[in-house]
C-alpha cells in the first residue's frame, strides 16, 4: 500500500498538492476508487479512497483511522552534520527507517559543517518515513551548539559516543531499555577533549560503539540499532 503524508489532514477528506497529485495519478497510475494510506507524521494512519484523481489536485476520501502512540522510551540523537552534506542526509534516511524520534545537528569545536538547509533535511526525513511506512516523522531540531546542548534539560539517559579512548563501556552495556536516551555524535574529528569533559560534567556517559572507528553517520546508525536491539529485549 502507497503512503503519503499531510501535516494537516481534515476529518472527512483530503487533496493533494500539485507534486504529490502528479505523482499519484501520472507516476502511480492510481484512479479513482483506488486506496492508498495517508499520515500526518503524528501517529496517524487514514486509509483513503481516491475521488478525484486530478494530476493537480488529486483528492481522498478518510474511510478508516487508525492512531498509534508514540514511543513511550524516545531515542534522541545529537550529531555533527558531515562536511559531505550526502553523507548526513544518509544518516537520516536510515535513522528514521530503523527508528529514531528526535536528531538535533550539533556544532562541536572540530565541527567542518555549521550551516544545514533544513527544509531540505525535512524532505529527507519525509522520504525516509513514507518508505519505511511509519506513522511518527522524527523532530528535527535546530542546528545547536555543543555547549548549549549538553546543559539543556533532558529526563533520562545521557551518552557521548567517543572513540579515543577504548576503555568506555559499549553502549549496549550501559543502556537500559525502558528510558528516554541521548546520545552524542561527533564530527569526522571526534569530540575534543575538553567537550568530552564539560558532557561528563554536564551527567553524560562515555561509551564506545565498538572497536572500530566509525565515520560520523554510520556511528549514528550503529547507535540507533544497538537503541532498537535493547528496547526489543
Amino acid at each position: 500500500m502507497n503512503l503519503f503524508y499531510s501535516p494537516a489532514v481534515s476529518p472527512s477528506s483530503h487533496t493533494f498538492d500539485k507534486e504529490e497529485s502528479a505523482h499519484i495519478v501520472r507516476v502511480l497510475r492510481l484512479k479513482e476508487g483506488d486506496s492508498l494510506h495517508l499520515t500526518n507524521g503524528k501517529g496517524s494512519l487514514y486509509e483513503c479512497t481516491i475521488s478525484l484523481a486530478d494530476p493537480k489536485r488529486c483528492n481522498v476520501s478518510l474511510d478508516s483511522h487508525t492512531l498509534f502512540p508514540p514511543s513511550p522510551h524516545p531515542l534522541h540523537i545529537a550529531i555533527a552534520p558531515t562536511k559531505n552534506i550526502s553523507r548526513f542526509e544518509w544518516f537520516l534516511e536510515k535513522a528514521t527507517e530503523i527508528g529514531v524520534d528526535a536528531i538535533t545537528p550539533l556544532i562541536c569545536t572540530r565541527s567542518e559543517r555549521t550551516i544545514v538547509k533544513t527544509d531540505r533535511l525535512q524532505k529527507v526525513l519525509i522520504a525516509a518515513m513514507k518508505q519505511s511506512s511509519k506513522t511518527w516523522l522524527p523532530a528535527l531540531r535546530d542546528l545547536q551548539p555543543f555547549r548549549e546542548l549538553i546543559r539543556g534539560p533532558f529526563n533520562g539517559q545521557r551518552f557521548i559516543a567517543w572513540c579515543e579512548t577504548e576503555t568506555e563501556a559499549l553502549l549496549q552495556k550501559v543502556l537500559i531499555p525502558d528510558q528516554p536516551v541521548l546520545i552524542l555524535i561527533g564530527p569526522e574529528g571526534d569530540f575534543s577533549d575538553e567537550e568530552v569533559g564539560q558532557a561528563i560534567a554536564a551527567g553524560f556517559t562515555p561509551v564506545s560503539l565498538g572497536s572500530s572507528r566509525l565515520r560520523t553517520e554510520t556511528a549514528g546508525v550503529v547507535a540507533c540499532v544497538v537503541f532498537q536491539q535493547m528496547s526489543m529485549l
